[in-house]
């Protein structure tokens, strides 16, 4: 799993106190000051992706208002849909890093049969994902994978797409922009799953 803030219109607030309770941008209301990291709070958008262990593409994507609660609402739902897209009786497991490492989010997803492959956050606190869960190897191979979302799909989405600073107003057109980029992203890691797959000597 992996969200990631798409810039509206690159306004810098430094060294001014605001807030969404305080200020709202009068060329798009619908974008939200979101601090990501140890970047400066900036109009953004968060872009929320579900990524597939196997092969590297996305599964599910969607773009929300940066309110602070959406990474985990639109994970839940995203991981709903796939609980329903899967195969009957399918073992589903889902790798995210520590900010989903909350005992709500957990409970969700054994609520809906996922195993819950979410980085232990143990900093001066204790972890909602069970030892019996951690201590396994597919929770390790989840945590290398997931990983990849950041290093290919937004990385590609951010240099070759349009996201890091879209050019659009409003949730609805930001997530059209965004579910294209990652749609374009798919066909270009499925072109190159198709060539690593060619037997030797076999032109394509």
């Amino acid at each position: 799993m992996r969200e990631d803030g798409d810039n509206s219109d690159g306004s810098d607030f430094r060294g001014t106190s605001r807030s969404n309770e305080t200020h709202a941008s009068t060329t798009d209301p619908q974008a939200r000051l979101y601090r990501k990291g140890n970047t400066a709070s900036e109009l953004r958008y968060i872009g929320h992706t579900l990524s597939d262990n196997r092969h590297g593409l996305i599964a599910n994507a969607r773009v929300t208002q940066a309110d602070g609660f959406s990474e985990r609402d639109a994970a839940k739902a995203m991981i709903s849909d796939a609980v329903q897209a899967a195969a009957e009786g399918a073992q589903v497991t889902v790798g995210a890093d520590k900010g989903y490492d909350a005992a709500e989010f957990v409970q969700a997803l054994q609520e809906l049969k996922v195993i819950p492959h979410v980085a232990q956050n143990t900093s001066n606190r204790r972890s909602a994902v069970p030892e019996d869960i951690a201590a396994t190897a597919g929770y390790g191979i989840s945590q290398r994978k997931r990983k990849l979302i950041e290093q290919q799909g937004f990385g590609w989405a951010k240099v070759i797409g349009p996201i890091r600073q879209v050019m659009v107003r409003g949730t609805a057109k930001v997530d059209q922009v965004f579910m294209l980029t990652m749609t374009g992203y798919n066909l270009v890691r499925m072109r190159t799953l198709g060539q690593l797959r060619l037997p030797c000597g076999k032109p394509a």
